[in-house]
C-alpha cells in the first residue's frame, strides 16, 4: 500500500467534515454510486436544503463532484481529487451503505426524479 502523506490543516478539515454522520455516511454511499439530491433526501429522511448544504461543504472543498443530466444533478466522490487516497482509507473501514439504495429500489423511490 502506497503511503500517503496529507497536510495536518488538511487532514483536520476533512476529519470535521466527516465527524458529521451524515456527511461520513454520504460519502461512503457517493464513493460507489451517484446520487442526486431526492434520493439523498429519501435516504436520511431530511429536506432537500438540509442535503444540499452538506454536499456544498463537500463539493466546496472538492471532495464530490456533481454532472448535470437534463435537469437534474447527480453527485458522486471526486476520484481526482488530491485526497482520495487519504479519503478513501477511511471509507474503506466503513460497512457497506448498499442497502440504503436497495430499500429505496424496493420502495420505487430510486432516481425518482428522473
Amino acid at each position: 500500500m502506497q503511503k500517503i502523506t496529507i497536510e495536518i490543516e488538511k487532514a483536520a478539515t476533512i476529519f470535521k467534515l466527516f465527524g458529521d454522520k451524515t456527511r461520513l455516511t454520504m460519502m461512503k454511499i457517493l464513493d460507489k454510486h451517484d446520487c442526486c439530491v431526492c434520493e439523498l433526501v429519501e435516504i436520511f429522511k431530511t429536506s432537500q436544503p438540509a442535503i444540499s448544504q452538506h454536499l456544498r461543504k463537500l463539493r466546496d472543498l472538492g471532495l464530490v463532484k456533481e454532472e448535470r443530466r437534463g435537469q437534474w444533478i447527480f453527485y458522486s466522490i471526486n476520484k481526482r481529487n488530491e485526497y482520495y487516497p487519504f479519503i478513501q482509507q477511511i471509507l474503506e473501514q466503513l460497512p457497506s451503505q448498499d442497502d440504503k439504495l436497495k430499500e429505496l429500489e424496493e420502495q420505487g423511490t430510486r432516481i425518482s426524479c428522473c
